[in-house]
């Protein structure tokens, strides 16, 4: 079983590998299996089993400095578990994550979260502000208040007054390259990205104009991030609507 899932992904390079590898090593198999020494080799633990993951989303999921990729480190656990199990179960589409940890259960992926979760680790500055005084204006004042008007709320309502999210399961919308939220925004706004129904982050990106979204980002993206990232305990009031996995004052 090892074999076969360190075989199939070899084309794949040591990224996909690596993690394939972990797969097969957490995965049941005949008992008269014999392991294969490229998994044997590994050092015991969730860090080394996670190493494909670190390709992309930096040293110890740090992110890397202009990447694409956003930083998972430190994110609340229920968040990222509830990701990893979009991806695997198609609710989210990227071709590779999907591909690499189709075969986890989800209790090895709940380790997975917990494992980047537990880190914590300092932000870099955030990059200089990309977008005019105007645009970033309308990006803060849709963040911090919302446009009643059009039914959208706040993003402080559900991601914390701080905006570093809410434990277990609201993410931190700071620390985040421009570029990605853009496109996730994008993704819910065509339906292309889905959460556990209700998707009250679709209704709400459904809302937002093109300029609604490059402002958002775009301030955002020029914040620090205040106390090193870490997620509040609770919500100080209800959320404005209910989403999928996640309960007024953000439990589940």
């Amino acid at each position: 079983m090892i074999d076969f899932f360190c075989t199939r992904l070899r084309p794949l390079a040591l990224w996909a590998a690596a993690l394939a590898c972990s797969v097969a090593a957490a995965a049941p198999g005949p008992a008269d299996a014999a392991p294969a020494t490229s998994v044997a080799a590994l050092p015991a633990g969730m860090a080394s089993r996670v190493l494909a993951c670190t390709t992309c989303h930096g040293k110890e999921g740090r992110a890397t400095a202009e990447g694409y990729f956003p930083r998972i480190a430190g994110k609340p656990a229920g968040y990222l578990h509830n990701q990893l199990l979009n991806f695997r179960d198609g609710r989210r589409s990227y071709p590779q994550m999907a591909y690499l940890i189709e075969h986890l259960t989800d209790d090895y992926l709940r380790e997975m979260a917990v494992h980047f979760a537990a880190l914590d680790l300092p932000y870099p500055p955030p990059p200089a502000p990309q977008g005019t005084p105007a645009q970033l204006e309308q990006g803060r004042a849709l963040v911090q208040q919302g446009d009643a008007a059009r039914k959208i709320p706040a993003c402080v309502q559900c991601h914390g007054a701080a905006m570093t999210g809410v434990a277990p399961s609201i993410p931190g919308l700071l620390g985040l390259p421009r570029d990605y939220l853009n496109s996730q925004l994008g993704a819910w706004k065509t339906g292309q990205r889905k959460a556990q129904s209700p998707d009250c982050m679709a209704d709400v990106a459904r809302q937002l104009t093109p300029e609604d979204v490059s402002a958002v980002s775009a301030w955002l993206a020029a914040q620090p991030v205040p106390g090193n990232g870490k997620p509040a305990a609770s919500l100080p009031g209800p959320m404005p609507a209910r989403c999928g996995g996640v309960a007024e004052g953000g439990r589940p």
